[in-house]
């Protein structure tokens, strides 16, 4: 074997590494802030400013305003937020001015996509499919979802100015819920089993934000009823 050869070999091999070195770490999740700092120990304030993240490619994030005063939803590198107009009204803009308390976010270049099985409605039902599906995979781990939803609710938190809170319950105060029908639409959800009240609620290894196909509606999601056939699972290929 000659230099030239042996050369080219471990050009190669070293490339192959740091390429799927970088895949692993695109991948993973980083979250900014906790959860339970906001819900039990009032501090509203951003610890993140989405427009400071330096590789916007391929990026995907979730998370609530700061100040409670909004939600959040990064999908594909376009960031947008979400604001309570009125009980039946929200306002949803695309911006990456925005600060948050708590944030979770991933660059994901490549996904493998699946159809998810009809017998797959629920939260409930799909956080246990996502428990079986994903034993081996790397956690925590983001995915989303696309097609119809027919029946969901989505909330936006809308925290009235100057509030101090010290409980999950002062914490929702102002919230409003909105109604999701018969929508086709994008989820971007976060999956782990380590992070209850880091960044999932206490009962949920879920934290998912929904923003429908015509970007007239984006809201933390609380409830689904997915339609039969529609939905399209995607998860970071390793």
């Amino acid at each position: 074997m000659n230099f030239r050869t042996l050369h080219l070999i471990l050009s190669t091999a070293i490339l192959t590494s740091v390429s799927a070195h970088a895949q692993q770490t695109s991948n993973q999740v980083q979250i900014v802030g906790q959860m339970r700092n906001v819900m039990w120990k009032g501090q509203l304030h951003g610890n993140i400013h989405l427009d400071t993240i330096a590789n916007k490619k391929n990026l995907y994030g979730l998370g609530p305003v700061e100040y409670l005063s909004g939600e959040v939803l990064i999908i594909d590198g376009k960031s947008y937020r979400s604001e309570v107009v009125s009980d039946t009204a929200m306002k949803v803009e695309e911006t990456y001015d925005l600060k948050a308390p708590f944030f979770g976010y991933a660059n994901i270049a490549r996904w493998s996509e699946r159809t998810l099985p009809a017998s797959i409605q629920t939260l409930q039902q799909l956080e246990q499919y996502l428990d079986k599906e994903t034993k081996d995979s790397p956690r925590p781990f983001m995915f989303k979802l696309a097609g119809v939803v027919e029946q969901g609710t989505i909330h936006v938190v809308n925290l009235p100015k100057g509030s101090k809170v010290s409980s999950p319950g002062e914490a929702h105060k102002g919230q409003v819920n909105y109604q999701v029908k018969n929508k086709p639409s994008e989820i971007i959800g976060f999956f782990s089993t380590e992070h209850k009240a880091i960044f999932t609620h206490h009962d949920t290894y879920l934290h998912m934000h929904l923003i429908t196909a015509d970007r007239q509606k984006m809201g933390h999601l609380d409830e689904v009823l997915f339609k039969k056939g529609t939905m399209k699972l995607y998860l970071p290929i390793k």
